[in-house]
């Protein structure tokens, strides 16, 4: 059994697999890692790796105090991955989105690939059908223009996440929910009109916190896995094995 930890912005989600098969999921704060990967392995111990990806503010030495009981596997820019980097900054590319990309490659070969995280933040991530990652974007995500909106004015309310009534909207709270929702939607679905105009098929991934609430307001066809980051983990440390 593998234990995959994805360390957020926020928050850290993680998985215990089976091979390709999820046992089961947990999302806790990072407060709390120690004492809940204390409690995983305890649930499942037959787990013999502890899988990290973070670009989250964690220190190495609170996985390495279960370095007696498993093996801890640090995915970093040094591991080898399935695609060529030809970002013009390979080293300052997110984990992450590395992952992200490894997923996609090996779920979706031989095929040009779109991933798209709707997290804190959205990224954007391509990698053609000859397995190289040309690049992407990345914008705030939907709980960072909420706060935005509040924190950067003198009145506009905190709100959170909430599909707007029309977007005209007819109250200052509407208003916001218009431009944080459909500000989201169209700026993704715009990005994905670009993409088509210079590659005329390809695979799009959506995932992340918000991939739900956002898959059923998007106008083009994606493959929406709210998972896909942790089962990518497991996918590149699988890929780390064979190719090491």
């Amino acid at each position: 059994m593998i234990l995959t930890v994805d360390v957020g912005n926020t928050r850290i989600k993680s998985a215990v697999f089976e091979k390709s098969i999820i046992l089961e999921q947990f999302v806790f704060d990072k407060k709390e890692l120690q004492k809940k990967i204390e409690i995983i392995l305890k649930k499942y111990p037959k787990t013999t790796d502890l899988v990290v990806a973070s670009v989250g503010n964690v220190s190495k030495d609170d996985f390495l105090a279960f370095g007696e009981d498993i093996k801890i596997n640090f995915i970093t820019h040094q591991d080898v991955f399935p695609f060529q980097n030809r970002y013009e900054t390979p080293h300052t590319l997110g984990i992450d989105r590395m992952v992200l990309s490894a997923g996609a490659v090996l779920e979706f070969p031989n095929q040009n690939r779109l991933v798209i995280d709707a997290g804190t933040c959205i990224t954007y991530d391509f990698i053609d059908d000859e397995d190289n990652y040309l690049g992407g974007a990345i914008s705030p995500g939907i709980r960072l223009r909420y706060e935005s909106l509040h924190n950067y004015t003198a009145k506009l309310p905190l709100l959170t996440i909430e599909n707007p009534e029309d977007f005209i909207g007819d109250s200052t709270n509407q208003a916001i929910h218009s431009g944080v929702v459909n500000g989201v939607v169209n700026e993704i679905d715009g990005f994905i009109n670009q993409y088509k105009e210079r590659y005329s098929k390809f695979t799009i991934i959506l995932t992340g916190g918000d991939a739900v609430f956002l898959a059923k307001r998007l106008k083009n066809t994606i493959f929406a896995n709210s998972n896909f980051l942790l089962e990518s983990l497991n996918h590149t440390f699988q890929y780390k094995i064979k190719n090491d």
